[in-house]
């Protein structure tokens, strides 16, 4: 009788390692969805228990949810991971500009829909560059949705901003042709590598997969995909004038921050991250001796970050 007992609990244990390695498994796994939002074909990346806390990743220039490949299995075992592609970006599709509008107030409207039409109903955001406008905005709309915040070179202060937005402000502020096309400059493949490279320290460069800024690049030369880009960079401004309306949201609801920066950042400023404690003052603030695309070379220590700090603020599945 003992031996028959012994047997049986021991299957019992290994069925239940057999299956617990097979969540483990599951949750690591990273899908690649599409859905159609008002017509418009939506990419994204999904991975975790839909059952657990949400966390979404969104995106900047010139990039892709691609930015997160490496994010998105460190979170995925204890969060539901969703990281979407911006309308003109990545695989989404990129509407006829006569058809679709071009600017950060309309993306905040997508990506709204799209996370009601995944199911997202709380979630905690992660804005990134241009993710940083466009889940404010969202914020302001729902801010009975998010549920924290974590900003990776996200900004939304003006001492945030360096000399290198000077000619934004100006094509936002005189909308020239010249204005336009000085904009030009900052679409091509020399400029993207500086934004992966510039700030990163000597020994970590070696770290940043060249397989980023090649597909940015090949997607930025899309025909057409330039001139959008330039109605995103000259809509800019929009996203500075709005600065004191998301501080007034992040100063009424206090959501959880974690501003988490590569401060060698040459375009968001070291300040841009200080300031959020200014309107949040349990705002969490880490400083990565890295550039603006951080994620390339410390997702580890990021997704560390990220852990203990959603742990504190989140109900874990």
């Amino acid at each position: 009788m003992f031996e028959l007992f012994r047997r049986a609990a021991l299957g019992f244990v290994a069925l239940w390692l057999v299956s617990s390695a097979g969540f483990a498994a599951q949750a690591h796994r990273t899908y690649y969805r599409t859905i159609a939002v008002d017509g418009v074909k939506i990419f994204y990346r999904e991975a975790g228990d839909p059952k657990a806390p949400t966390v979404l990743l969104l995106h900047g220039l010139p990039s892709s949810s691609h930015m997160f490949r490496d994010l998105i299995p460190l979170l995925s075992d204890r969060y539901h991971v969703v990281a979407p592609d911006f309308p003109g970006f990545g695989f989404s599709d990129a509407p006829d500009r006569a058809q679709f509008e071009y600017s950060f107030e309309n993306l905040s409207k997508v990506i709204g829909r799209f996370t009601e039409l995944v199911g997202l109903h709380r979630y905690a955001m992660y804005i990134f560059d241009y993710g940083a406008p466009i889940g404010l905005r969202m914020a302001l709309v729902h801010p009975e949705r998010i549920t924290a915040i974590v900003s990776q070179n996200g900004n939304a202060y003006e001492e945030g901003l360096s000399a290198n937005f000077d000619r934004i402000k100006k094509a936002w502020a005189e909308p020239t042709p010249a204005n336009r096309e000085a904009l030009r400059a900052g679409l091509t493949p020399a400029a993207n590598q500086r934004r992966y490279l510039g700030g990163v320290t000597e020994a970590d460069r070696w770290l940043v997969a060249p397989e980023s800024f090649t597909l940015d690049d090949a997607l930025l030369t899309r025909p057409g995909n330039d001139e959008l880009q330039l109605d995103l960079l000259a809509n800019y401004g929009s996203n500075i004038e709005q600065y004191p309306v998301y501080q007034d949201y992040l100063r009424q609801h206090r959501p959880p921050l974690l501003a988490i920066w590569g401060k060698n950042d040459a375009g968001f400023l070291p300040a841009g991250a200080q300031a959020f404690r200014r309107d949040v003052p349990n705002a969490e603030i880490r400083l990565l001796d890295t550039g603006h695309f951080a994620l390339e070379t410390h997702s580890k220590e990021i997704a560390d970050a990220m852990r203990a700090f959603l742990a504190k603020h989140l109900k874990p599945k």
